[in-house]
């Protein structure tokens, strides 16, 4: 898993029970309306709610939004990409996914080299 020893940039996760939504966020270096969102698309991703829906999120969730940031900062992929990775474990389906998405933007990229290239001659 992605703890701070693994990634320098982190700070070590303190030995609390619970998390507000601001801790959090310096922890794993993401808005707290970034972890909003991971929320919705990531089911794994439940923190507890107390008082006025207020979010406390438990060492385990730290953890894995740690990795959530690696796969879409860090690894480049699609939300849906660290989704199914999340989901599955699979690395082979997911990177399937990520070429996939990356195929055709190189072939977009190499037909502008060659329109360049047959243009200069």
């Amino acid at each position: 898993m992605l703890e701070a020893s693994h990634n320098s940039e982190l700070p070590v996760i303190p030995g609390k029970r619970y998390f507000t939504i601001g801790e959090v966020s310096e922890l794993c270096a993401v808005k707290p309306h970034v972890l909003r969102y991971w929320e919705q698309e990531f089911p794994q991703l439940s923190p507890v709610k107390r008082r006025g829906n207020r979010r406390y999120y438990q060492h385990q969730d730290v953890i894995l939004i740690r990795q959530i940031r690696a796969l879409l900062y860090e690894e480049g992929y699609t939300i849906g990409g660290a989704r199914l990775q999340m989901e599955t474990g699979n690395s082979e389906k997911v990177q399937t996914v990520h070429l996939q998405q990356v195929i055709p933007q190189m072939i977009a990229e190499l037909e502008g080299v060659l329109e360049l290239l047959a243009a200069d001659a």
